[in-house]
């Protein structure tokens, strides 16, 4: 399984994703992966969430940016765009720069800026890309065991 996990905001936006990917983490005791994310991540998931959401409370949007802050193993904020993102959407370059800089094994995100790049730009990359689907699909061939663990923590918490 990855090193370091980057995460990209269309990860942490999602209640369901964010908490898989902090459970399974914090099941195998960052033994599977490390999370690490940008500032400009972090605001963009607030970002989001306040569209999303725009009539809740303060306290609400505050709660998550902390919980979100509280997990992550590191957060990268030395880096530079240097013009080395091979895609076309400008607003992408930011986490392609922070996903080198910190050396993680892996981008995960859903971000078709990304995803939809052509095989020889991804070959070229120094991370692998993966979505949540494939992420959470190795993980689980990486520790069946611990992905159990997280279901049946999921399935106490909603039921």
């Amino acid at each position: 399984m990855a090193d370091g996990v980057l995460v990209d905001a269309n990860v942490l936006f999602s209640r369901t994703l964010r908490d898989w990917l902090f459970m399974l983490r914090n099941q195998t005791a960052g033994g599977m992966y490390t999370v690490y994310a940008t500032e400009d991540v972090i605001v963009e998931t607030m970002y989001w969430l306040r569209r999303k959401n725009p009539k809740a409370p303060g306290t609400l949007i505050a709660r998550v940016h902390d919980r979100i802050v509280k997990q992550l193993d590191d957060r990268i904020t030395d880096f530079e765009i240097d013009g080395s993102y091979p895609g076309s959407d400008p607003d992408d370059a930011h986490v392609h720069a922070a996903a080198v800089a910190s050396r993680a094994s892996v981008l995960l995100t859903a971000d078709s800026g990304f995803t939809d790049l052509d095989d020889a730009a991804l070959d070229a990359l120094p991370y692998e890309v993966q979505t949540p689907d494939s992420f959470f699909l190795l993980a689980d061939d990486a520790s069946g065991a611990a992905v159990r663990e997280v279901t049946r923590q999921q399935l106490d918490y909603w039921y």
